[in-house]
């Protein structure tokens, strides 16, 4: 099949890549011609481990090419995926379809027979019909149908989560629709996983339920990890004995400074204004990104605390700042309420992060930035660990509280727990949800 990925952001690269694997001939779409150049030079402008071996394989095997021409590759495609952003709209919380219904205008004049259009991006419900409306006005002898085909890829992981997917879902109108994207998936319908076909309205909101399920779920066992900090229950126990509950699963209840990324706060925003829009507030929702907030606000607060009540000219080194391990996305990262609220404060804040700081650059001036752990820590008043790195997970901490100026942690992902820091010699540890000590309040 010929396939056109409009877009090469996260979504867009990381899914024409992998349906170039499944044997497709995948021409990959984005205006900015820099983004282009790099690509076509080998260079992959996110960072997901695995992307750039497998890129070069299939662009090798030439399946798979980029381009800044959309005519063109939406010309003979059997499917045309739209994989644009679908950023918060500002003042009002709802989703930015503006780079949606352009691509879709501009893909309806480019239609040279039977198209499948499929919005890969995250979008409101009723956008496909919105689409769909769009393309037949742009071109009324158009032959196509729409599709809605949500992603569910963990930045980190994405490769493995498209090729071995819990689920992949897929909202359509009609039967002829319904078999090309058959066609697309043909290698997973091959090994039986789990295919869902459905209308488009249903698809369209199985993402957003999903993702927002997941940010309820962070949020609670952060809600919950704030309470054993009071009655000295430990939260890791509390999360493993829920967990072992089938009903409820163990995965997304580590508690932490709070969720961020590219998906779970503008999602769990976009809901909640649908929500307000149809006049269903979403009440648990609109909860979930209040304490999500909140919680990001406990964790300045932690570290102010853990540092004598002030960080006034205190050295702090912050290890990582990513919104997640295993990736470079920055976007509504803990990091971003966090740092500036110390450099704010006084604090002298060293970063180190292994992909970050291409990103964080820009958004968390006044900071220095650092290669090496133990060089930060170097005379430090206190670190911080923000993104469980695995570089961070193996720490020599008794290396680490020799060279600081005042061994005092902030183990914001409980990687460690206390009696590491004290073995170590750290005469404060402050985690999230388990019992400090050497902190006065």
């Amino acid at each position: 099949m010929k396939i056109a990925m409009i877009g090469t952001g996260y979504v867009g690269l990381v899914s024409g890549v992998c349906f170039s694997d499944f044997g497709h001939d995948v021409i990959c779409v984005d205006k900015d011609p820099a983004k282009i150049e790099m690509l076509e030079a080998g260079k992959v402008p996110i960072y997901e481990p695995g992307l750039d071996a497998l890129m070069a394989k299939n662009v090798a095997a030439g399946r798979l090419s980029f381009s800044g021409d959309l005519a063109a590759a939406v010309d003979g495609a059997d499917a045309v995926f739209i994989a644009v952003g679908t950023p918060t709209r500002r003042g009002d919380g709802h989703a930015d379809l503006t780079y949606v219904m352009a691509a879709a205008e501009e893909i309806a004049h480019s239609l040279t027979g039977y198209t499948v259009i499929v919005t890969k991006s995250t979008v409101p419900l009723g956008t496909n019909r919105q689409v769909k409306h769009t393309v037949s006005k742009a071109n009324p002898k158009a032959e196509f149908d729409v599709a809605s085909n949500p992603e569910f890829l963990r930045e980190g992981a994405a490769i493995d989560d498209f090729m071995h997917p819990d689920r992949v879902v897929v909202g359509v109108q009609n039967d002829r629709a319904a078999e090309v994207m058959t066609d697309v998936y043909r290698p997973l319908y091959l090994r039986d996983l789990p295919i869902m076909t459905t209308d488009l309205e249903s698809a369209e909101m199985i993402k957003y339920a999903a993702n927002t399920f997941l940010a309820t779920k962070i949020t609670f066992i952060n809600e919950i990890a704030a309470l054993c900090e009071r009655t000295g229950a430990d939260v890791k126990m509390v999360s493993k004995g829920m967990g072992l509950d089938g009903r409820i699963g163990n995965k997304f209840l580590h508690a932490g400074p709070g969720y961020g990324g590219s998906c779970f706060p503008k999602d769990t925003q976009a809901l909640a204004r649908i929500g307000q829009d149809h006049s269903m507030p979403m009440q648990i929702t609109e909860a979930v990104i209040k304490v999500n907030e909140e919680m990001k606000r406990r964790m300045i607060d932690k570290i102010i605390d853990l540092c004598g009540g002030s960080v006034n000219g205190k050295i702090i080194a912050m290890l990582g700042v990513t919104f997640k391990p295993n990736t470079d996305d920055m976007r509504d990262a803990p990091a971003l309420t966090i740092v500036p609220a110390l450099v704010g404060g006084g604090a002298k804040v060293r970063v180190v992060d292994p992909q970050g700081q291409r990103e964080g650059e820009e958004l968390l001036p006044g900071v220095n930035w650092m290669d090496d752990a133990y060089k930060a820590v170097q005379n430090a008043d206190a670190v911080v660990i923000l993104t469980e790195w695995n570089e961070f997970r193996a720490l020599n901490l008794k290396r680490v509280a020799n060279r600081m100026a005042t061994p005092v942690m902030a183990d914001l992902r409980n990687i460690y727990t206390q009696k590491d820091a004290k073995r170590a010699g750290f005469v404060a540890y402050t985690s999230i949800g388990r019992e400090d000590y050497g902190i006065k309040r």
